[in-house]
């Protein structure tokens, strides 16, 4: 049995090894992620980390891991930004403002799938412009959903979080076990 991470984000992997699990391999998915119209945050999360897991080409035996974190302001998700101006637009959104992160797990082993979805609620201080300036200078924007990472530079704008921290960088830890455990591959086992 072996288990396929798929992501390639290296805050996944730093997470799993929180956990002490190493990934026997590294798949990241080629999917679409585009929301479709009039799709709902938490949903979209949801399919997306569905849709990565059984996109992803595995033994019937291994099991895959896959999550997705969305960041949503009401109705309206915050992707990916595709540049520093989209940076800008979300960060000035965020700011001085409560919204949530969802970050869905899936599971798959073989045919089965298991999955939970975390929802956590931030707090983005009110953002000066040299600090929304500076910060998008420093290309931490890239690849986050939302335009930011709670645990990179972006951390000193977050004075309050209501959740997961954990689920909020991309990868619940207790859930993520939790779904491991149920596929077969226990996190805490001895040597």
């Amino acid at each position: 049995m072996r288990l396929v991470l798929g992501s390639g984000s290296p805050r996944r992997q730093e997470l799993l090894g929180v956990l002490g699990v190493v990934p026997d391999a590294i798949r990241p998915p080629d999917i679409d992620e585009d929301p479709r119209k009039g799709e709902l945050p938490r949903p979209y999360c949801e399919r997306v980390a569905r849709e990565k897991a059984q996109a992803v080409q595995a033994a019937p035996d291994d099991i895959v891991l896959c999550a997705d974190t969305t960041v949503a302001m009401g109705r309206r998700i915050l992707g990916k930004p595709t540049d520093a101006g989209e940076a800008a637009e979300f960060l000035t959104a965020l700011s001085g403002r409560r919204h949530r992160v969802y970050t869905s797990v899936a599971v798959r082993r073989g045919d089965r799938l298991w999955e939970r979805t975390v929802e956590s609620r931030v707090e983005m201080k009110r953002l000066s412009d040299v600090e929304l300036n500076a910060y998008l200078a420093s290309d931490d924007w890239q690849g986050k959903a939302g335009g930011y990472s709670i645990q990179g530079p972006a951390g000193a704008f977050i004075p309050w979080i209501s959740g997961s921290f954990h689920a909020i960088m991309g990868l619940p830890l207790p859930e993520t076990a939790h779904l491991l455990d149920a596929a077969g591959y226990p996190v805490w086992r001895p040597e």
